[in-house]
């Protein structure tokens, strides 16, 4: 059974429509005799959403107790075993109740898509995992329901559901997306029009970006290498020299005057040698382009025009940036250079711009090689030179000056020998000495017009000329093939030089390894392969690019590295020579892989060598205070059970006050101890409502003496987000504690005030304080300050009553008391940043 597909609605801020359109699909698809239920849609009592659920097959949702309330959730099993063609699936970052069949809805949506049924389901752009620290600075809100990119770039279909900011906070003016008593609060800091904005600016950047990646995959996989100028992409062509910065940056300027535009600043390696790139300014360069949002691309190519273009191309460019070139005038007469042919050959596709620039026409700062790859033009004209020009030299001679002598008819011979050997190397070269030496016996040696030779000395001359044009062509031919060896060693040099320095800069993504390998040399994909054994199934440790294979085999290029791992390249065959770079990547992909593995090994490592650092102290730490409070019941009990002493009614209600405190004490330690635990292991899973403080800091202090403690709270605080139950543990914790090394006579203060968007709780006592370089300090588990007896904890209180805190989105910190003391200061969110949501429910159970 294949695997279901996966449609998504993305919207920029709850309200926009999500739900309704998703039910509107589900009408379409009714109508059109498709098995479609809903698996859980939630209408937030929206009157038009609820009546778009009427004519739907609903599946029944299953209930959930926790702490003492009743949660619905989508019953998996019921959607499974009823197994429908389309489920819709609202919220995909909604966050389970804590004993769901999985912590997050959108792995209920994965069981889903793995049955074969296909899903629809809503999402807001806020709830991206990449994107939380973006909304966080834009909102001040931070979102604790994610949902991983990952999960919806693999949707097959993603539509965006748009709406003007002026047009939602008309909707919710009128009352169509909260209830009346929610509206001010809401349009007046979440729903702000900046916000909106910003927020619809994200959600169409990120779906214009998952446009691309199918736009490109198409592409690829129709193998179309015109360029489609659906947006602004700007490729920027760069030699290495000084030059190179104000290429970007005007590139830079060109990519802002249209939304959405793209900088890829592209350094072509030339296996001719044709460079004079400084690894140091490359560095810069890199670093600035980055800088202004674009990325650096590494590519090698035999001819830098062509190579360019094809990149352009590859990435679907609209426009090319390159400076004017930095050769002399006279330079322009053997080559019209880079910038000029690609001009010429970029067709109507591609706008190219020549930018002026301080160092045009200073010439190059470093020497300039000869390659020996010649192309097919130099060859051609090696040929036309080494056979036409003998034959026309001996017409010119014969014609104007036939006496000239043989010895400078053969000088002149050689001139166009080593002019073929300069331009197309050995073979024409020595078809032109071939050609050269019949025409000179022919028209210049007598007898003339015959191809005999009378005169002794003539045949040895013309072997001289032979002898002098096979050498003189031979040295040319070799001193080329030296030079393209060390112009393919230098772009070599310079391959690995980049990517050592990946290594120092500490870039240890393997996809991007992979990445930069394919560009540089021009391949469709690039395969990581791996297997546990030789007779094993080869696994993807990780790929790039279009059409992967999943065996080494099937691959145009592939390297074994080591025994049972292997690098898989397609789109065409590399020759030989490329192998040693290639084996370099090979070899740092290795190496990246064991080392991705090995900081996960490590971080496991220190997670549990943590966790027995944590059972060490605890052992140590509740050695003596659990035995204090039992040998005090143990003792109490056994003293109202002697029959030797009659107890009493005052003795034996001292003998019962001594065993319920002693158990008292047993339950706040095994209390704090069930909560660290609950801390380290990551279980704490908040339910955060809307709280009056004044409804539960009172009950926290129940475990203190009435008189201990002056409590202000002012009924007018606003209400503030969070989950009573931790927020009840942490506040009889910060209270307990301040009892605990307040003198006698001496009440702790507990008060509340609002500022700004927060709420902040201050718990103030005038014991002896703490030193400022303690104050981190005692928030650590099993930390007691000062001289604090044996009995008196395990040092936890504050260690949970942090650690709650910031389950909650709040802050727990220490200052100094005026006067002397400790004073606790409790920062908490105020509920009405952020969408408002029922009192019923909890935020992780409404989008």
């Amino acid at each position: 059974m294949g695997r279901g597909k996966l449609r998504i609605y993305l919207g920029a801020a709850p309200g926009v429509g999500k739900t309704y359109a998703m039910l509107s699909e589900a009408h379409r698809r009714v109508e059109r005799g498709t098995d479609c239920v809903v698996g859980f849609v939630e209408h937030h009592s929206r009157p038009r959403t609820e009546v778009m659920l009427h004519g739907l097959e609903l599946i029944g949702r299953r209930e959930l107790e926790y702490r003492g309330s009743t949660f619905t959730e989508m019953d998996v099993d019921a959607i499974l075993a009823r197994r429908p063609a389309v489920a819709l699936v609202d919220e995909l970052a909604h966050t389970n109740v804590p004993g769901s069949r999985n912590a997050k809805r959108w792995q209920d949506v994965e069981e889903l898509l793995q049955a074969g049924i296909d899903v629809i389901s809503t999402v807001n752009i806020q709830h991206l995992e990449s994107l939380g620290d973006v909304v966080e600075t834009i909102t001040g809100v931070r979102q604790r329901e994610t949902v991983p990119d990952e999960v919806a770039r693999r949707a097959d279909q993603i539509e965006l559901v748009d709406m003007s900011p002026q047009a939602l906070r008309r909707r919710m003016a009128h009352g169509n997306v909260y209830k009346p008593d929610k509206v001010d609060a809401a349009l007046s800091n979440y729903f702000r029009p900046g916000n909106l904005t910003a927020l619809r600016e994200l959600a169409l950047l990120w779906v214009a970006d998952r446009v691309d990646e199918y736009l490109q995959e198409y592409r690829g996989e129709h193998n179309i290498r015109t360029t489609w100028q659906a947006r602004e992409r700007i490729v920027v062509g760069l030699t290495g020299g000084p030059e190179g910065r104000t290429l970007i940056r005007r590139a830079a300027r060109l990519a802002e005057k249209g939304s959405g535009g793209e900088v890829l600043a592209v350094y072509i390696a030339a296996s001719d040698g044709l460079t004079s790139a400084s690894p140091k300014e490359l560095a810069v360069q890199r670093t600035l382009v980055e800088d202004l949002g674009g990325t650096f691309h590494h590519v090698i190519g035999d001819d830098v025009s062509d190579a360019l273009l094809e990149f352009a191309r590859g990435v679907n460019a609209t426009q090319i940036v390159l400076g004017v070139s930095r050769r002399r005038s006279w330079q322009s007469v053997f080559s019209p250079g880079v910038s000029a042919t690609v001009a010429r050959e970029s067709g109507p596709d591609l706008d190219v711009h020549i930018v002026t620039h301080d160092e045009a026409a200073k010439g190059r700062r470093l020497p300039v090689a000869r390659g020996a790859r010649l192309g097919r033009s130099r060859i051609i004209w090696g040929w036309l030179t080494g056979i036409a020009g003998p034959a026309l030299l001996a017409v010119l001679l014969n014609q104007l000056v036939p006496d000239l002598g043989l010895a400078n008819d053969m000088l002149l011979f050689l001139t166009f020998t080593v002019a073929a050997a300069l331009l197309g190397g050995l073979l024409p070269a020595l078809a032109s000495a071939a050609f050269g030496s019949l025409l000179l016996n022919y028209f210049f040696t007598p007898p003339l017009h015959e191809f005999t030779v009378s005169d002794p000395k003539n045949i040895v001359a013309i072997a001289i000329f032979v002898g002098v044009a096979v050498s003189v062509a031979s040295v040319v031919d070799l001193a080329a093939r030296r030079t393209h060896q060390a112009a393919r060693l230098r772009a070599e040099s310079e391959v690995l030089s980049f990517l050592a320095g990946s290594v120092l800069r500490g870039e240890d993504s393997l996809d991007a390894l992979l990445e930069r390998l394919r560009e540089t040399f021009a391949m469709q994909s690039v395969v990581l392969l791996e297997r546990t054994g030789e007779v094993e199934p080869w696994t993807t440790a990780a790929s790039v690019g279009t059409g992967a294979v999943s065996r080494p085999e099937d691959a145009d290029v592939d390297l074994p590295i080591g025994d049972n791992m292997a690098l898989a390249l397609t789109g065409r065959v590399l020759p030989a020579e490329d192998r040693r770079v290639l084996g370099a990547f090979a070899a740092q992909a290795a190496v990246v892989l064991d080392r991705q593995r090995l900081v996960d090994e490590a971080e496991k490592s220190r997670e549990l060598a943590e966790a027995n650092r944590i059972r060490t102290a605890l052992l140590a730490a509740v050695s003596h205070d659990l035995r204090t409070p039992l040998a005090g019941i143990k003792a109490s009990v056994s003293s109202l059970r002697s029959d030797d002493v009659e107890w009493s009614d005052d003795d034996r209600a001292e003998l019962l006050e001594g065993i319920e405190d002693g158990a008292d004490r047993l339950a706040a330690l095994i209390g704090n101890l069930l909560d660290m635990s609950r801390l380290n292991t990551g279980t704490v899973v908040p339910l955060i409502r809307e709280t009056d403080l004044d409804e539960v800091v009172p009950v926290a202090l129940g475990g203190v003496p009435e008189d201990s403690v002056d409590l202000d709270i002012p009924e007018t605080l606003p209400m503030v987000a969070v989950d009573r139950g931790l927020l009840e543990r942490a506040v009889a914790n910060i209270v307990e504690n301040a009892v605990k090394y307040s003198p006698a006579g001496q009440p702790v203060i507990v008060s509340a005030s609002a500022l700004a968007n927060r709420v902040e709780l201050r718990v103030v006592d005038c014991g002896p304080g703490v030193p400022d370089e303690a104050k981190d300090r005692i928030f650590e588990p099993f930390q007691r300050h000062g001289d604090a007896p044996r009995g008196a904890g395990v040092g936890l209180g504050l260690a949970v009553a942090r650690g709650f805190t910031e389950a909650i989105g709040g802050t727990l910190a220490a200052e100094d008391t005026p006067g002397g003391g400790l004073t606790m200061v409790l920062t908490l969110p105020i509920a009405g940043d952020g969408p408002p949501v029922p009192p019923e429910l909890p935020t992780s159970a409404v989008t």
